[in-house]
């Protein structure tokens, strides 16, 4: 297998789980985490803009996000976009402040957390498992344009199974340390 073909599995295969780890961190364990309010978008400005780009967001507590509004004027649309985030946070505004107070998980918001991080992990296991699919079919063409010997092939097709192994193996661990987290065992 070309050194090319092989890096950019490589580089496919971990994006899947960088991804992952993007979405864990959205998820909520109890503790105040900035990663938290990552996705919430607010409509300012006649556009739909990511938080990040309207406001500074802090962890001053370990059970408290203070969101710090850059405009005045858009202090109701962040307050408005929080809420309807469906994060189960209420926001208090104080001046130009909002101060987002993290609630205790209840055990059942707890095993939905842990049920929609399986879900993440199995999408992470999906992307790699195309990937891989990509790369065995790369080889064959490779092998039918003459290109490499079938030898060479299964040599690179066993390389490729090696890495997808890898990286399932690290999504799972990824995985069972977040379900850990999230459920406090």
């Amino acid at each position: 297998m070309p050194a090319y073909e092989k890096v950019d599995i490589q580089r496919r295969m971990h994006g899947a789980v960088d991804a992952l780890k993007h979405d864990f961190g959205g998820l909520r364990t109890g503790r105040a985490s900035t990663a938290l309010l990552d996705p919430i978008q607010v409509d300012v400005y006649g556009a739909n803009m990511p938080l990040n780009q309207v406001a500074t967001v802090s962890a001053p507590e370990p059970r408290l996000l203070s969101v710090q509004v850059w405009d005045r004027s858009n202090m109701s649309a962040v307050e408005k976009a929080i809420r309807n985030a469906g994060l189960g946070i209420n926001p208090i505004t104080d001046g130009q402040m909002i101060r987002l107070p993290i609630p205790d998980l209840t055990e059942e918001r707890r095993k939905e957390l842990a049920k929609l991080a399986s879900q993440y992990a199995e999408k992470a296991r999906v992307a790699v498992r195309n990937v891989r699919r990509d790369g065995m079919d790369a080889l064959k063409t490779d092998e039918k344009k003459h290109e490499i010997s079938e030898d060479e092939r299964k040599r690179s097709e066993t390389d490729v199974q090696k890495m997808t192994d890898d990286t399932i193996k690290e999504i799972d661990a990824a995985f069972q340390a977040k379900e850990k987290e999230i459920l406090g065992k």
